[in-house]
This record gives C-alpha cells, sequence and structure tokens, in this order.
C-alpha cells in the first residue's frame, strides 16, 4: 500500500530525525507505528545515521503489529526485520538472523541484556509504551540503564505518559536523556517536585506537585517532547461513554459492608497502609462485580446483578457487537457460564484467530482482558460498543483498551463506552479516579503540544 502521510505524520516523523533523544506522545489511532518505522528507514538508508535498531513492545505488539505495519506499507518494505519473541532457542535464532530492526517484547530485555549472551550491537532503541518503564526499580528499567550510554538515538512513544501521576515521568525521561532534564536520581526529582501527601508516621505513601511543579516539569521536557491528540488530527468518532447502574438487594449491600468493617477491624493497630488499602480494594472491586475469592481460592458467588445488566446489554444491542472488558478470573467464568445458558455465541480475544475473526464480523461478543489486549491491537473493524463489566484503576489500561475502537479507521460515527456500575460501591470511586487522573495526563498531553505551523 502506498504511503500518503497526513501533515502531523510529516512533522513527527521530522522530528524523530532531527532529535537523537525524543519523547513522541501521540494519541491512539495517529499511526505513530508507521511515523517511527518512517523515520527509522530513513535514517538507516537516507541519512546513514543509524545502522542497527532496536524495537521494544509489548509481546503482542512485538508479535503481530510492528511486522503487520513494515508488510503493510510499500517505502517500508526494503526494511529487513527479525522478530525476537518465543522460546529462547527462537529469540536467539532471530538475533542471530541478519536484519535492519530487531522486535522484541519488553519482558526480554532483562535476558537479552544480561542473559543471552549476544552482544548489545544497536545504536538506535525504540521503546514502544514508553509508559512500560515508568517504574525505576524494574528489571526491565535496571537492564537497559547498563546499555543505555552506548546508545546514539532512542525514541519513546506513548499516549499516556503520566497514566498514575508526574512521579512516573522521572524513569520515562532517564531512560531517554540519561537524567539530564529531570535529574539522574529519583529522590532529588521528588524533592525539588514534590512535597509529602499520604503518610503513615514516617512512612510516605504518596506525594504531590509542588505549586508550579507541573509547569516547570513540562517546560524542561519540552525541547524533546512532542504531543499530538487524536481529536486535533483527524475526524474522531464521537465518543459516548454512559453507565449502567445495577443495585444490590439490602442483604448483598450488607455483605458488601461488612467486608469493609471487618478487613479495617482485623488490621494491626487499625492503620490501613497502602498495601491492604489495595487488597480491600481488589475485594470490594471483587464483590462489586458479584463475586469474591475465599482464603482458600475457591470462588464465592455474592450477586448477580452485572451478569443480568450485561445480558440486558446484549438483548438491547439486537446483534450489534459488543467488546466486554472483565478484570478477574471468576467475572470471565461467570460471564462465559451465564453466556453458554443463553446461547449467545461469543469468544475471547486472546488469539490471532479469534482476533481476526472478530474484525471480519464473525463474533457477536468478544471478552478482553484490559491488561493483555490494551496495546497495539486494532480490533476497531469489528465493532464500535465497548461494555466494561469490572473496571480497572490503570488509566492506562483503560484509555487504550478503549482505544482499540476509537480509533483511526474507525467506521461508525460513534463510539459507545458502557460502564456497569454497582450503585454506591467501589465502582463509583474507581471512575472517578480515573476521570481525575485524566486531568493531570491531559494537562501533560496540552503542555507539550507540537505547533504544527511552525
Amino acid at each position: 500500500m502506498k504511503y500518503a502521510p497526513h501533515e502531523y505524520q510529516k512533522y513527527a516523523i521530522n522530528y524523530i530525525k532531527t532529535h537523537p533523544f525524543s519523547a513522541v506522545l501521540l494519541d491512539m489511532g495517529l499511526g505513530k507505528t508507521s511515523i517511527t518505522l518512517t523515520a527509522i528507514g530513513d535514517l538507516l538508508f537516507d541519512s546513514f545515521e543509524v545502522h542497527r535498531v532496536l524495537v521494544i513492545a509489548p509481546l503482542r505488539v512485538a508479535r503481530d503489529t510492528w511486522s503487520a505495519e513494515l508488510q503493510k506499507w510499500d517505502h517500508l518494505h526494503s526494511l529487513n526485520y527479525s522478530v525476537v519473541v518465543g522460546s529462547e532457542a527462537e529469540r536467539k535464532a532471530a538475533l542471530m538472523r541478519k536484519a535492519d530492526i530487531y522486535i522484541i517484547n519488553r519482558e526480554n530485555i532483562q535476558w537479552l541484556i544480561e542473559k543471552s549472551g549476544m552482544p548489545f550491537h544497536f545504536d538506535m532503541v525504540v521503546i514502544d509504551e514508553l509508559s512500560s518503564f515508568k517504574n525505576h526499580r524494574s528489571k526491565r528499567f535496571k537492564a537497559l540503564m547498563q546499555v543505555r550510554p552506548r546508545i546514539k538515538r532512542v525514541v519513546g512513544l506513548t499516549g499516556t505518559p503520566a497514566s498514575n501521576g508526574l512521579m512516573d515521568l522521572w524513569a520515562e525521561f532517564k531512560v531517554i536523556d540519561l537524567g539530564k532534564r529531570l535529574g539522574r536520581f529519583i529522590t532529588h526529582y521528588r524533592q525539588e517536585y514534590f512535597v509529602p501527601d499520604a503518610m503513615n508516621g514516617q512512612i510516605v505513601y504518596s506525594y504531590r506537585p509542588k505549586p508550579g511543579a507541573e509547569q516547570e516539569i513540562y517546560r524542561k521536557i519540552s525541547d524533546i517532547t512532542i504531543s499530538m491528540k487524536s481529536t486535533d488530527h483527524l475526524t474522531m468518532p464521537k465518543l459516548i461513554s454512559s453507565e449502567y447502574r445495577v443495585y444490590l438487594s439490602q442483604d448483598e449491600w450488607d455483605t458488601y459492608e461488612e467486608m469493609k468493617k471487618q478487613f479495617i477491624l482485623d488490621l494491626p493497630d487499625g492503620e490501613i497502609s497502602a498495601a491492604n488499602a489495595a487488597a480491600l480494594s481488589g475485594k470490594l472491586s471483587q464483590m462489586a462485580n458479584g463475586a469474591i475469592y475465599d482464603n482458600a481460592g475457591n470462588t464465592v458467588l455474592i450477586h448477580d446483578r452485572k451478569l443480568d445488566a450485561l445480558e440486558d446489554i446484549i438483548e438491547a444491542a439486537n446483534g450489534k457487537p459488543l467488546l466486554v472488558a472483565y478484570w478477574f478470573k471468576h467475572d470471565l467464568e461467570r460471564i462465559m457460564k451465564r453466556l453458554h445458558e443463553r446461547h449467545i455465541p461469543f469468544s475471547r480475544l486472546d488469539t490471532s484467530d479469534s482476533i481476526r475473526g472478530w474484525n471480519n464480523g464473525e463474533i457477536p461478543v468478544a471478552l478482553i482482558h484490559p491488561a493483555s489486549a490494551g496495546h497495539g491491537l486494532n480490533l476497531q473493524s469489528g465493532g464500535s460498543t465497548i461494555v466494561w463489566f469490572g473496571l480497572t484503576w490503570s488509566l492506562e489500561l483503560y484509555q487504550q483498551t478503549i482505544a482499540r475502537l476509537w480509533r483511526q479507521g474507525q467506521t461508525s460515527k460513534t463510539v459507545v463506552v458502557q460502564h456497569i456500575i454497582a450503585d454506591d460501591t467501589i465502582d463509583e470511586q474507581i471512575l472517578r479516579a480515573l476521570k481525575a487522573k485524566d486531568k493531570t495526563q491531559s494537562a501533560l498531553i496540552a503542555a507539550v503540544k507540537a505547533n504544527l505551523k511552525i
């Protein structure tokens, strides 16, 4: 297929080529893969500035998306690539093949650097989903930093750079510029831009930005950061968000409330730390969805309110394909059981064949988990409605999952995001938190927006 880039794509291609170290914050659907590959092709065979490129991506994206883009566009057919996934023997064989671009899943970056026994001879690294390097304590971050001084070009790609707040940015930009802009050490970054927020004695669980810190952080990174939103550059479908509320019976509500009270009573000194608050949140989310795991790992049923709601939504869709996002394993098991009982055809989107079937319009109800389907999958051909059976606290996974449908190539004029919410439960808090986090996210995106008129 002939590549005819939009003006914003030409701008982004040139930006990557003229900035050895860059954070490219492209919103979902703007074609970040084709943009980056076009820039790589020019750097390899036009200016000869790089010779061996490593792309680090989520597993499915590494395995399917990058190779699909390389095969799709005519101008990229001259680029030789090797996909470094699979068993250790398969990965080593892929690394030994002669190629211009090597594509590896992020889970294997530590293996590549520390255990593969292969020399790290890459002069350009592309990190697809830069946000997956936001944890400076992670093995992948530490491994990459070992070789980072030897890399001449780094491109970080993401649509959600600060999904959980500004603290995420330090590690992401340390990978890009070795700490030149936000400091070499996380402690210095915290001291300069943040003050303690949630505390238990001397233990600090979270930080909040100092007055003016956001603007100063954005200013510091602006010279190597480009940001574009899909709504600025594409005619996107209208995005409609709605809530389908379910109401627990008095007995079900009493069970839910008892869990909160009992959990807190069982805590030493009655103190709620970050760890046990997360555990309580998980338990309450499970109960809001309709079931909970007991101490033995067995599923205890609480209610079927959300299953009934999902059945009503499917019936109201009248054959229109639905993408259903679940979170817990027992959510999936109960959804599948209900759909079997009602003789409603469905499929999990966990294989290339099932994804192809969805995009071909062969699957009326598709079940996905945000953690495995949140990045890189193009699902817009199969439908335009997503139903959240259970919510996630992760803004990144939430936005990326919605972006599987709400993106360039979606033929429907509207994309509907339906949330099944258990009234007066933690569901409401999670939805509020997602919206609140998006304020910080939007502020970052807006602060470093590309000015295409320059």
